[in-house]
Protein backbone atom coordinates (compact mmCIF):
# COMPACT_ATOMS: atom_id res chain seq x y z
CA UNK A 1 0.00 0.00 0.00
CA UNK A 2 2.82 2.50 0.93
CA UNK A 3 4.57 1.59 -2.35
CA UNK A 4 1.05 2.47 -4.19
CA UNK A 5 0.48 5.70 -2.62
CA UNK A 6 4.25 6.48 -3.54
CA UNK A 7 4.08 5.84 -6.89
CA UNK A 8 0.59 7.57 -6.74
CA UNK A 9 2.29 10.58 -5.55
CA UNK A 10 5.58 10.72 -7.87
CA UNK A 11 2.46 10.40 -10.43
CA UNK A 12 0.67 13.62 -9.85
CA UNK A 13 4.00 15.63 -9.17
CA UNK A 14 5.27 14.21 -12.80
CA UNK A 15 1.95 14.85 -14.26
CA UNK A 16 2.13 18.70 -12.62
CA UNK A 17 5.62 19.23 -14.02
CA UNK A 18 4.77 18.43 -17.03
CA UNK A 19 1.63 20.79 -17.17
CA UNK A 20 3.63 23.53 -16.12
CA UNK A 21 6.71 23.07 -18.95
CA UNK A 22 3.77 22.39 -21.60
CA UNK A 23 1.85 25.89 -20.53
CA UNK A 24 5.04 28.04 -20.08
CA UNK A 25 5.91 26.77 -23.77
CA UNK A 26 2.92 27.64 -25.06
CA UNK A 27 2.95 30.37 -27.38
CA UNK A 28 -0.02 32.87 -28.38
CA UNK A 29 -1.00 32.52 -31.82
CA UNK A 30 -1.55 35.77 -34.25
CA UNK A 31 -5.15 37.03 -34.56
CA UNK A 32 -6.94 38.50 -36.91
CA UNK A 33 -10.77 39.08 -37.67
CA UNK A 34 -12.26 35.91 -39.19
CA UNK A 35 -15.57 36.38 -41.27
CA UNK A 36 -16.77 33.22 -41.16
CA UNK A 37 -16.38 33.23 -37.01
CA UNK A 38 -19.70 33.83 -34.95
CA UNK A 39 -22.96 32.96 -35.42
CA UNK A 40 -23.41 34.63 -38.02
CA UNK A 41 -20.10 34.19 -39.72
CA UNK A 42 -19.63 34.14 -43.60
CA UNK A 43 -16.64 33.48 -46.01
CA UNK A 44 -15.36 36.13 -47.81
CA UNK A 45 -16.09 35.62 -51.56
CA UNK A 46 -13.49 37.33 -52.19
CA UNK A 47 -10.77 36.25 -49.91
CA UNK A 48 -11.54 32.73 -50.67
CA UNK A 49 -10.72 33.43 -54.77
CA UNK A 50 -7.63 35.00 -53.65
CA UNK A 51 -6.90 32.12 -51.35
CA UNK A 52 -7.27 29.50 -53.61
CA UNK A 53 -4.92 31.74 -56.45
CA UNK A 54 -2.35 31.52 -53.51
CA UNK A 55 -2.79 28.01 -52.88
CA UNK A 56 -2.51 27.35 -56.86
CA UNK A 57 0.72 29.54 -57.20
CA UNK A 58 2.22 28.30 -53.93
CA UNK A 59 1.33 25.60 -52.16
CA UNK A 60 -0.20 22.89 -54.83
CA UNK A 61 3.03 22.65 -56.28
CA UNK A 62 3.55 20.45 -53.21
CA UNK A 63 0.45 19.81 -51.17
CA UNK A 64 -2.75 18.00 -52.52
CA UNK A 65 -6.13 18.93 -51.71
CA UNK A 66 -7.70 15.38 -52.85
CA UNK A 67 -10.97 15.76 -51.59
CA UNK A 68 -11.60 18.91 -53.59
CA UNK A 69 -13.38 18.88 -57.13
CA UNK A 70 -13.12 21.54 -59.64
CA UNK A 71 -17.27 21.80 -59.42
CA UNK A 72 -16.93 22.67 -56.01
CA UNK A 73 -15.18 26.27 -56.96
CA UNK A 74 -18.81 27.63 -58.10
CA UNK A 75 -20.88 26.18 -55.54
CA UNK A 76 -22.90 28.11 -53.27
CA UNK A 77 -21.11 28.75 -50.09
CA UNK A 78 -17.47 28.23 -51.85
CA UNK A 79 -15.61 31.02 -53.77
CA UNK A 80 -18.17 31.11 -55.99
CA UNK A 81 -16.24 31.21 -59.00
CA UNK A 82 -19.15 31.59 -62.50
CA UNK A 83 -19.82 27.73 -63.93
CA UNK A 84 -17.48 29.32 -67.20
CA UNK A 85 -14.48 30.19 -64.85
CA UNK A 86 -14.80 26.83 -62.71
CA UNK A 87 -14.87 25.23 -66.10
CA UNK A 88 -11.75 27.00 -67.73
CA UNK A 89 -9.78 26.94 -64.27
CA UNK A 90 -10.21 22.87 -64.50
CA UNK A 91 -9.62 23.06 -68.83
CA UNK A 92 -6.14 24.68 -67.50
CA UNK A 93 -4.52 21.33 -65.85
CA UNK A 94 -4.07 18.51 -67.47
CA UNK A 95 -5.23 15.05 -66.01
CA UNK A 96 -4.40 11.45 -66.64
CA UNK A 97 -7.49 9.26 -68.19
CA UNK A 98 -7.63 6.05 -69.75
CA UNK A 99 -7.37 3.61 -70.80
CA UNK A 100 -8.70 4.33 -74.35
CA UNK A 101 -9.55 1.98 -76.97
CA UNK A 102 -6.15 0.58 -77.69
CA UNK A 103 -5.53 0.32 -73.95
CA UNK A 104 -3.17 3.27 -73.52
CA UNK A 105 -3.50 5.79 -70.82
CA UNK A 106 -3.91 9.73 -72.49
CA UNK A 107 -3.54 12.98 -70.74
CA UNK A 108 -6.72 15.54 -71.20
CA UNK A 109 -7.81 18.98 -69.92
CA UNK A 110 -9.51 18.86 -66.68
CA UNK A 111 -13.10 18.78 -65.86
CA UNK A 112 -15.32 19.86 -62.81
CA UNK A 113 -15.87 16.18 -61.82
CA UNK A 114 -12.47 16.16 -61.74
CA UNK A 115 -10.23 15.92 -58.18
CA UNK A 116 -7.41 18.96 -58.22
CA UNK A 117 -4.48 17.86 -59.98
CA UNK A 118 -2.15 15.87 -57.36
CA UNK A 119 1.36 17.52 -57.29
CA UNK A 120 3.10 13.87 -57.00
CA UNK A 121 2.27 10.39 -58.13
CA UNK A 122 2.39 8.89 -54.58
CA UNK A 123 3.65 9.16 -51.30
CA UNK A 124 6.94 7.87 -51.86
CA UNK A 125 7.36 10.45 -54.72
CA UNK A 126 6.11 13.61 -52.64
CA UNK A 127 9.06 12.29 -50.22
CA UNK A 128 11.83 11.71 -52.45
CA UNK A 129 10.92 15.27 -53.93
CA UNK A 130 10.88 16.87 -50.14
CA UNK A 131 14.19 15.24 -48.46
CA UNK A 132 12.22 12.59 -46.91
CA UNK A 133 9.24 14.72 -45.52
CA UNK A 134 5.62 14.27 -46.76
CA UNK A 135 3.85 17.08 -47.69
CA UNK A 136 0.73 17.19 -45.93
CA UNK A 137 -2.88 17.41 -47.75
CA UNK A 138 -4.91 20.26 -47.50
CA UNK A 139 -8.15 19.44 -47.41
CA UNK A 140 -8.95 19.09 -44.12
CA UNK A 141 -5.50 20.64 -42.70
CA UNK A 142 -7.14 23.18 -40.56
CA UNK A 143 -9.07 20.57 -38.53
CA UNK A 144 -6.25 18.45 -37.77
CA UNK A 145 -3.97 21.15 -36.60
CA UNK A 146 -4.37 22.53 -32.85
CA UNK A 147 -5.17 25.86 -32.93
CA UNK A 148 -7.36 25.60 -36.38
CA UNK A 149 -6.96 28.41 -38.00
CA UNK A 150 -4.94 30.96 -36.31
CA UNK A 151 -2.28 28.10 -36.20
CA UNK A 152 -1.70 27.99 -40.04
CA UNK A 153 -2.14 32.27 -40.29
CA UNK A 154 0.74 32.46 -37.76
CA UNK A 155 2.86 29.51 -38.91
CA UNK A 156 2.59 31.08 -42.03
CA UNK A 157 4.20 34.35 -40.69
CA UNK A 158 6.16 32.66 -38.24
CA UNK A 159 9.82 32.08 -39.81
CA UNK A 160 12.79 34.29 -38.64
CA UNK A 161 16.06 33.02 -37.32
CA UNK A 162 16.58 30.71 -35.07
CA UNK A 163 17.89 32.06 -31.24
CA UNK A 164 21.73 31.44 -30.11
CA UNK A 165 21.62 27.99 -29.04
CA UNK A 166 19.96 26.80 -31.66
CA UNK A 167 21.34 25.04 -34.51
CA UNK A 168 19.08 23.12 -37.40
CA UNK A 169 20.12 20.58 -39.89
CA UNK A 170 20.37 21.46 -43.76
CA UNK A 171 16.54 21.87 -45.28
CA UNK A 172 15.53 22.40 -41.44
CA UNK A 173 14.04 26.15 -40.88
CA UNK A 174 12.94 27.55 -37.28
CA UNK A 175 9.18 28.78 -37.15
CA UNK A 176 8.51 29.99 -33.65
CA UNK A 177 5.04 28.28 -34.16
CA UNK A 178 5.93 25.09 -35.25
CA UNK A 179 5.25 22.29 -32.82
CA UNK A 180 9.26 22.13 -31.68
CA UNK A 181 10.01 25.56 -33.82
CA UNK A 182 11.66 23.16 -36.49
CA UNK A 183 10.15 22.97 -39.75
CA UNK A 184 11.24 21.38 -42.94
CA UNK A 185 9.24 23.70 -45.17
CA UNK A 186 11.01 26.92 -46.49
CA UNK A 187 9.00 30.46 -45.91
CA UNK A 188 7.27 30.06 -49.25
CA UNK A 189 5.69 33.33 -49.28
CA UNK A 190 7.31 37.16 -49.49
CA UNK A 191 5.80 40.47 -50.52
CA UNK A 192 4.36 40.76 -53.65
CA UNK A 193 4.90 37.36 -54.78
CA UNK A 194 1.38 36.49 -56.31
CA UNK A 195 -0.42 39.34 -58.24
CA UNK A 196 -3.80 39.25 -57.04
CA UNK A 197 -6.72 40.13 -59.85
CA UNK A 198 -8.61 41.65 -57.92
CA UNK A 199 -5.99 44.39 -57.16
CA UNK A 200 -5.41 43.50 -53.44
CA UNK A 201 -1.74 44.18 -51.89
CA UNK A 202 -0.38 40.67 -52.12
CA UNK A 203 1.48 41.35 -48.62
CA UNK A 204 2.49 38.28 -46.96
CA UNK A 205 -0.11 38.82 -43.74
CA UNK A 206 -3.20 39.37 -46.56
CA UNK A 207 -1.70 35.93 -48.56
CA UNK A 208 -1.68 34.14 -45.33
CA UNK A 209 -5.13 35.21 -44.60
CA UNK A 210 -6.90 34.30 -47.48
CA UNK A 211 -5.32 31.29 -48.16
CA UNK A 212 -5.82 29.95 -44.77
CA UNK A 213 -9.65 31.45 -45.24
CA UNK A 214 -9.50 29.30 -48.51
CA UNK A 215 -8.33 25.92 -46.41
CA UNK A 216 -10.94 26.74 -43.68
CA UNK A 217 -14.02 26.89 -46.21
CA UNK A 218 -11.80 23.32 -47.60
CA UNK A 219 -12.40 21.91 -44.19
CA UNK A 220 -16.10 22.99 -43.69
CA UNK A 221 -17.57 23.62 -47.29
CA UNK A 222 -21.25 23.60 -45.66
CA UNK A 223 -20.38 25.90 -42.65
CA UNK A 224 -23.02 28.74 -43.78
CA UNK A 225 -25.48 26.65 -44.25
CA UNK A 226 -25.09 24.91 -40.27
CA UNK A 227 -24.64 28.45 -39.02
CA UNK A 228 -27.62 29.56 -40.66
CA UNK A 229 -29.48 26.20 -39.74
CA UNK A 230 -28.32 27.01 -36.22
CA UNK A 231 -29.87 30.53 -36.13
CA UNK A 232 -33.08 29.44 -36.96
CA UNK A 233 -33.28 26.30 -34.09
CA UNK A 234 -32.48 29.02 -31.57
CA UNK A 235 -35.58 31.17 -33.24
CA UNK A 236 -37.95 28.33 -33.03
CA UNK A 237 -36.69 27.09 -29.46
CA UNK A 238 -37.38 30.93 -28.21
CA UNK A 239 -40.88 30.68 -29.87
CA UNK A 240 -41.32 27.49 -28.37
CA UNK A 241 -40.30 28.56 -25.43
CA UNK A 242 -42.86 31.60 -25.21
CA UNK A 243 -45.84 30.01 -26.23
CA UNK A 244 -45.05 27.10 -23.80
CA UNK A 245 -44.64 29.95 -20.74
CA UNK A 246 -48.15 31.51 -22.05
CA UNK A 247 -49.71 28.46 -22.05
CA UNK A 248 -48.92 27.07 -18.94
CA UNK A 249 -49.85 30.55 -17.82
CA UNK A 250 -53.56 29.83 -19.04
CA UNK A 251 -53.18 26.69 -17.51
CA UNK A 252 -52.41 27.42 -14.36
CA UNK A 253 -55.31 30.51 -14.25
CA UNK A 254 -57.87 28.32 -14.79
CA UNK A 255 -57.14 26.03 -12.01
CA UNK A 256 -56.68 28.55 -9.42
CA UNK A 257 -59.71 30.29 -10.54
CA UNK A 258 -61.45 27.17 -9.85
CA UNK A 259 -59.49 26.36 -6.29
Amino acid sequence: MKNFLRIFYLFILFSGVQSNSIAAEKIEYLKTDWSFKGLFGKFDRAALQRGYQVYTEVCSSCHSMKYLSYRNLAQKGGPEFTEAQAKAIAASFEVKDGPNADGDMFTRPGKLSDKFVMPYENVKAAQAANGGAYPPDMSVLVKARGGGVDYIYSLLQGYEDPPVGVTLDDGVYYNKYMYGNKIKMSNQLSDGLVEYSDGTNATVEQMSKDVTTFLMWAAEPHLEARHQMGFKAIIYLIILTVLVYFSMKRIWSRIETEV
